[in-house]
């Protein structure tokens, strides 16, 4: 098993467990979806989307280096989960 099937196995196992070891919140909106995989950190950042159920989307991963989660991927996070959701009222508005 590779880093990659360890981050799929994770996520098939969120989709069954609530396993705080795996999910953890980060801001009102970011989530970080945690892997270690022979003592490497891996962190996808994500957000739920309620108005399409209980979606998750991921918007990027990092290999974490240090004990606090870079400010700079927090805010890519956070920037990549505006235009996700401006995009969706851009297309709601179009369909009316």
């Amino acid at each position: 098993m590779g880093a990659r099937q360890k981050i799929l196995y994770n996520i098939r196992k969120a989709e069954i467990v609530q396993d705080s070891e795996l999910f953890k919140k980060l801001t009102d909106e970011i989530w970080e979806f945690r892997t270690l995989w022979r003592n490497v950190h891996y962190r996808l950042f994500a957000f739920w989307d309620k108005e399409e159920g209980k979606v998750v989307v991921v918007t990027h991963g990092v290999v974490k280096k240090t004990s606090k989660i870079p400010a700079k991927e927090l805010k890519r996070a956070i920037e990549i989960r505006n235009e996700y959701f401006r995009g969706k009222k851009e297309q709601k508005h179009e369909m009316l």
